[in-house]
């Protein structure tokens, strides 16, 4: 599923290629995918322009110059591609939005959508959404302010979108490698220090996935070479019974309320 450093390459992404850029022409192929009647969704959207592309945790928000907000949430599975009809992936489509010659295909919407609503309505449904990790305004006294008198477990924690919003099962397991925590670490019983290390993994672990195109490999448009170059720099999501990049131990995989975690047992450890 896409987590924060996948839809913020997505944002930056797409804040290049469509700002400003009428639309042209809307198809939708399944209509569980949006949230009013298919007619009504390619009318409205016909000729309208996107002004600003937000992200706000794992969502997009795409600012329209008539004060409406298409709401995009990918879930398991949704990758997005720019291109022209030539170039574009061979897999089914759910929505496709034209600029020209050029269209946004949203692919894998079977459990994601893109919702046509209010300013205030997208308010509402995000309003429930915890702080961004990367916002200049989680300092290390907030991050830890968040983490007193929290209960459960360190990856329980860290993809509670309430708590913290944008991490989930990737960067969860490599937030807690980097601190050198477990994943199943109570989070109640952390001292200081870890929770230190634990807000400097999820700065540099994050900005690291940034910078790098996050680890989802389809590429956003032809010639795209950074999206999904992160990839490959994971240390121990999807690496069970490899070896640790930083000890002599081997990556390990369990399930930890109802998700996978992956973790090395030989350098993380409880605090």
């Amino acid at each position: 599923m896409p987590e924060l450093p996948e839809m913020e390459n997505y944002r930056r992404l797409l804040s290049v290629q469509i700002i400003n850029q009428p639309i042209t022409k809307v198809v939708v192929n399944r209509e569980k995918s949006i949230n009013i009647q298919t007619e009504d969704f390619e009318k409205e959207l016909l000729g309208l322009r996107t002004i600003f592309v937000e992200r706000r945790a794992k969502h997009l928000i795409f600012h329209l110059n008539n004060g409406r907000r298409l709401l995009l949430h990918l879930m398991l599975g949704g990758i997005l591609y720019y291109g022209t009809e030539e170039d574009r992936p061979k897999r089914s489509t759910q929505v496709e939005i034209s600029f020209g010659e050029h269209t946004l295909y949203f692919i894998g919407l079977r459990l994601g959508y893109l919702h046509l609503l209010t300013a205030k309505e997208v308010e509402e449904i995000v309003a429930p959404l915890g702080p961004e990790p990367l916002d200049r305004r989680m300092t290390r006294e907030r991050f830890a302010g968040l983490m007193k008198g929290r209960r459960g477990s360190l990856k329980t924690t860290l993809v509670n979108q309430h708590v913290i919003a944008g991490i989930g099962n990737c960067y969860a397991d490599e937030i807690a490698y980097e601190a050198k925590l477990l994943p199943a670490s109570k989070v109640q019983d952390l001292p200081d220090e870890a929770v230190n290390r634990l807000y400097d993994s999820i700065q540099s672990v994050l900005r690291e996935a940034l910078d790098g195109g996050g680890y989802m490999e389809a590429p956003f448009m032809e010639g795209d070479e950074l999206t999904g170059k992160y990839d490959d720099k994971c240390k121990v999501y999807d690496r069970e019974g490899e070896s640790c990049y930083r000890c002599d131990g081997v990556v390990n995989k369990v399930e930890l309320n109802g998700r996978k975690a992956f973790f090395c047992p030989s350098c993380q450890h409880e605090q």
